[in-house]
Formats: structure tokens, sequence, C-alpha cells
């Protein structure tokens, strides 16, 4: 059995279609559809289900890339254990949506690394490619954020790539004003309150499908008629700090964040909005130390989060 088609068998199914594999591979598709056939052929059961819609694996196939995974892991320790001119390096990715509670915990988990050699990647993206970094092998873990009407059409896409995830966090969304706003001293806020203000908004659904536009209606709502989109997260604190016509829904924020701009973040009296995160691997990929340290620090900071929230109402 050839290993270099075995990988590419995998990289097949992580992908879902041959061209996106060919690419990554940076190798001809004419080739690489060769490679798996040729794979199939010598063990006897077809991998995949060919379609126009891509490469989806069969049950057979299902079962020989889980073992074919395990195999090249092992094969890649081997490499590392034998191979002198590799250092034995503390690695650390991870690739998020622009959330401060998960900013807040990097900036204390980096506390924590301590003066051996690592190497730390922190990427603050949409969720569209944090699944595409995690799925690439450019990160090791990823954080997704996403209103509370795509989970089904999100998990779907997951289990579709092979990908592990489990929940971090759910919160219901909070407004986040200049202290001296318009309504910050406002007993109720409602959403019709909002009409004449501006709010800052980041844009970081998946695509435009049309189940997507469909959501993007219910997440933002017509009554407002003025809408900024920002996708950097210090220019969106920037923005509410100076301008005090504005607002952002936003899980709760780190209280000393909330200080440092001059900042409240109020309740709405019929708000609906929900948000979740969640953490996603690939399947085969296993915790690190750094991995662990890191994740205690993201329920840490949340905890503190909505700590301070309830102290403030």
């Amino acid at each position: 059995m050839n290993i270099l088609h075995m990988k590419y068998a995998v990289e097949v199914a992580r992908s879902g279609s041959l061209s996106k594999a060919a690419e990554i591979l940076m190798i001809a598709q004419p080739n690489l559809s060769r490679s798996v056939k040729e794979l199939e052929s010598n063990i006897g059961i077809s991998i995949f289900s060919r379609s126009s819609k891509g490469m989806t694996l069969t049950p057979e196939g299902e079962e020989f890339i889980g073992h074919a995974i395990k195999i090249l892991d092992r094969i890649d320790d081997l490499e590392k254990m034998y191979n002198k001119e590799i250092p034995k390096n503390r690695k650390f990715s991870v690739s998020v949506p622009r959330v401060s509670y998960i900013s807040d915990a990097f900036a204390r988990f980096s506390l924590g690394i301590g003066d051996e050699f690592a190497e730390i990647f922190y990427t603050e993206t949409n969720a569209y490619r944090i699944i595409r970094n995690v799925l690439h092998s450019d990160c090791d873990l990823g954080i997704i954020r996403y209103e509370e009407s795509l989970e089904e059409y999100l998990k779907d896409m997951l289990e579709e790539k092979y990908l592990y995830y489990e929940p971090v966090a759910e919160f219901r969304y909070v407004l986040v004003m200049h202290r001296d706003s318009p309504l910050a001293s406002a007993d109720e806020i409602h959403l019709s309150d909002l009409s004449s203000m501006t709010e800052i908004a980041h844009d970081d659904l998946f695509d435009s499908s049309p189940h997507i536009m469909r959501v993007r209606k219910e997440v933002f709502p017509d009554n407002i008629r003025q809408r900024i989109f920002v996708f950097e997260r210090a220019g969106r604190l920037e923005l509410l700090a100076e301008n005090k016509n504005t607002f952002m829904w936003e899980s709760p924020l780190p209280g000393k964040l909330l200080d440092r701009y001059g900042l409240i973040q109020r309740e709405c009296s019929d708000n609906r909005k929900i948000c979740k995160d969640i953490l996603v691997s690939r399947r085969e990929y296993k915790l690190s130390e750094l991995d662990n340290r890191f994740i205690s620090e993201l329920f840490e900071s949340k905890r503190r989060c909505l700590q301070y929230r309830m102290l403030k109402k």
C-alpha cells in the first residue's frame, strides 16, 4: 500500500472534493484522481462515492480513513522521534472570532507559557476561515461563534468535514455602548429605541447562500437606519468609545475592557439574540498541554465576564 496515496485519500476526505484537495496538495487533479483510484484498487473497496456535488465517504471508506489517519499520525510521530533536526518545540495555534473574552483568555494564557521554547499562533478571523484553517491544519484549534438559528446548518457542515466540536459558551447578547449614550440611563431598552442609533456590526456569517441570507435578516433587523460593518475588534471598541450614538450587540465583555474604553453593557428587554461558541478540531487531533491550559483560561474568562455582568445588574 502506497503511504503517499493514503495521505492523498485523507486530504480528499477532509476537503470533500478532488479540486480542493489538489489545490491544497499542490498536485494536478488528474494525478490525484488516479492515485485515489489505484489505492481503491489495491485495497479492494470503494473509499468514495462520486457525484456532481463532490466526493463523499462510503461506509467502508469512512472506516478506512479512520484507520489511515491513525497510521499517518504514528508515522509522523516516528519521523519526529528519529529526525534529530526537528526540534521538540511546544506549539500552540488557535483561530478565533473577534471576541473580547477569548482575547482576554489568550492574554492570561500567555503569562503561563514559561521559559521553554514555544511557537504560539493566534488568529482572529471569520467563521468560514476558522473552519478552513482547522481543516487544512493551519491551526490545531478553532472557536466558532454562530447565531442560534444557524446551529443545524453549522453542525451539518462540521460533520460533513469530519471535524470534532464541543460547546464552550452560550450567551444572550447584550448592548455595548458609550457610558454617556442617550440610552445609558434608560430604565429599560427596547429594540424600537435603537432605530435612531448607529449599529457597529461584524458580519461574520459563513457565505451568501439563500439560507444564510434569510438568517442575516433575522440577525440584522430592518429598523436600524445606519449600520457600520467593522472587521477588526479594537476598531469596533474605538468607534463605540468616540461616538455616543453607536451601539454593538455582543456577548458580555471583560469588566477591565469596558472601563478602559469608557463603555457600559445593557440588556435589551425584548432581545431574542443568542450566540453560541464551540471549540473545533480535527477528529484525530489530540489536545496538548498548552491546548488544555488555554481551554482552562477560556472557561475562566467566560466565568469572569458573566460574574461581572451579574454584579452590574
